[in-house]
């Protein structure tokens, strides 16, 4: 049941804003500003990873998403796979050694500190709210129970929003990057069949040529749709040399 805390977050959110594909965005400012953090971010989430960042705000939130997705490490996929909030108030203490790719990317980046809470409801999974901090510090209880009042608000949010809105009324970022991580997963199954391996095997493999590429695993999934790039069945090579990956 919502809480009416959420209920009013809700209410103060869409008040004024009648297109609703603005809500997303107005309601992770409205969380930084509320919680407060230095950026948030908003992330529907599928269990291969990310499935797109729906609103961020100014800042890394969004870059960071992408690494989480990229690598496969970092509080979004920790939260969405436990259904539980992932905070670490000190990534450069704590980071390194549970995600140590995606905390160095971070700490470029200027993020301190990152929490992330999970969009469920009951035991169904979808997303998560990302925070970010450009300091060490943890949530105090005010801030924390604030947070999950607008993990709630945002949970209800998007709900609302599947069923109300088709998907040609809702902002064309959300579709273009949806339709980016729908390439990922047709990839994934190329890479399935031409490597002889499993989905989870094949994601790897693609997040992994993608890393030793420095390019988006995006931008990797085209070259495999558009059969520019393909991987051998002989996977015993590094996904980044030529064998595990040669041109098609």
């Amino acid at each position: 049941m919502t809480s009416p805390r959420a209920t009013q977050i809700l209410s103060d959110v869409i008040d004024g804003a009648p297109d609703g594909a603005e809500l997303p965005q107005r309601l992770v400012v409205a969380c930084a500003l509320g919680v407060p953090v230095t950026w948030a971010g908003l992330a529907l989430v599928t269990e291969h990873g990310p499935g797109a960042m729906l609103a961020a705000t100014d800042g890394p939130a969004a870059v960071l998403d992408e690494l989480q997705f990229t690598l496969g490490e970092g509080p979004c996929i920790d939260s969405y796979a436990t259904g539980r909030p992932v905070l670490h108030p000190d990534l450069k203490r704590s980071g390194p050694g549970r995600w140590p790719g995606f905390a160095m990317g971070a700490l470029q980046a200027g993020v301190q500190a990152a929490f992330a809470f999970p969009l469920r409801v009951g035991a169904i999974k979808f997303g998560t709210l990302d925070l970010y901090r450009d300091e060490v510090g943890a949530l105090s209880d005010d801030s924390l129970r604030e947070a999950l009042f607008f993990a709630d608000a945002a949970t209800q949010l998007l709900l609302h929003l599947h069923a109300e809105h088709p998907p040609d009324a809702l902002d064309p970022g959300w579709l273009s990057k949806g339709a980016n991580r729908s390439e990922v997963h047709q990839a994934t199954g190329m890479i399935s069949v031409q490597a002889g391996v499993g989905l989870r095997e094949a994601l790897l493999l693609l997040r992994a040529r993608a890393f030793a590429a420095e390019r988006s695993v995006a931008a990797v999934a085209r070259d495999v749709v558009e059969r520019v790039l393909r991987f051998d069945s002989d996977i015993g090579h590094a996904p980044g040399s030529p064998q595990g990956g040669a041109a098609w």
